[in-house]
């Protein structure tokens, strides 16, 4: 007959269990949601605060420092004339589809730097110089080559991405245990089988980060683009709404730009990539760092 394990083998079990258990799961949700959505948003009426504080000290003229009151009036008047939300659509569609055309592009590009040696010896430091080159330098070329047109606007946007894209997914596929190519190898995995379920999913954390950076990339790109090449064929975007402010000295304008475009910054990564990365770190057992 099977023994019974003694009640001291069963505790030190039970409590190596409870160490492997995830933090979160011994906290109430009301109590993670408080944690998550608290921080920030004390954070953001300290800022409100120091800014109406600095504005009735009247440190600097009403041109330079508009009061909070009259930026929100400002972006309060796009939003009942329904153009804020034109504005946002003209720039995140074509953020999201340059960024996913850039997907499409620098996932197979960087499997191929990271595995070809001919491949990352030609082109691994051109990737790494595109992506330090400031994107609003493609501006003008691409408005040379493309004209006042989308393919302009996407093609500064893909310079941003791809480069960030590509080189997250080499630093990823550089860190996984030699081990494990080849077994997939031993058990008879080709090359595609290999790229994509070994590779790739060994490589996820740092393909997930070359993500993050390629759409920040991407995002700042499009700005960029947008700030330079204003058309009415382009229509009005974030970028266009900013230089609109700037060019009749709109400060509350300038100011409820600049908010938005930080706005859809941190919505896209609260919203995306952190529930993406805290997936992967769940899966792979890193709780401490969601903690």
């Amino acid at each position: 007959m099977p023994t019974q394990p003694s009640p001291d083998f069963a505790a030190l079990e039970a409590g190596l269990d409870a160490l492997d258990a995830p933090q979160d799961a011994r906290r109430p949700g009301w109590r993670r949601f408080l944690r998550a959505v608290l921080p920030p948003v004390v954070a953001l009426l300290l800022i409100l605060l120091v800014w109406q504080a600095l504005w009735a000290a009247a440190f600097w003229p009403e041109y330079k420092l508009p009061a909070p009151l009259a930026v929100w009036g400002a972006f309060w008047d796009r939003v009942r004339d329904g153009e804020a939300l034109s504005i946002l659509w003209t720039s995140i569609h074509r953020a999201v589809l340059g960024f996913l055309a850039g997907m499409v592009i620098a996932t197979p590009l960087g499997l191929l730097v990271a595995k070809v040696r001919l491949v990352r010896s030609a082109i691994g430091p051109l990737l790494t110089g595109l992506q330090s080159l400031p994107s609003v330098a493609w501006v003008p070329a691409a408005i040379l080559w493309f004209g006042l047109n989308d393919a302009a606007i996407y093609f500064v946007v893909l310079l941003g991405s791809v480069p960030s894209i590509a080189n997250g997914l080499v630093a990823g596929v550089d860190q996984i245990p030699p081990i494990l190519p080849r077994v997939g190898r031993a058990l008879g995995a080709g090359r595609l089988a290999t790229a994509t379920h070994i590779l790739m999913p060994a490589a996820l954390p740092g393909y997930l980060a070359g993500l993050k950076q390629g759409w920040a990339f991407s995002w700042r790109s499009l700005m960029a683009a947008e700030l330079i090449a204003t058309s009415p064929k382009l229509g009005i975007g974030l970028g266009t709404y900013l230089n609109q402010g700037q060019a009749f000295n709109d400060m509350p304008t300038v100011i409820a730009a600049i908010l938005l475009i930080l706005l859809v910054g941190v919505g896209i990564e609260l919203v995306v990539f952190r529930p993406m990365e805290r997936s992967v770190l769940r899966t792979r057992g890193l709780t401490g760092a969601l903690s």
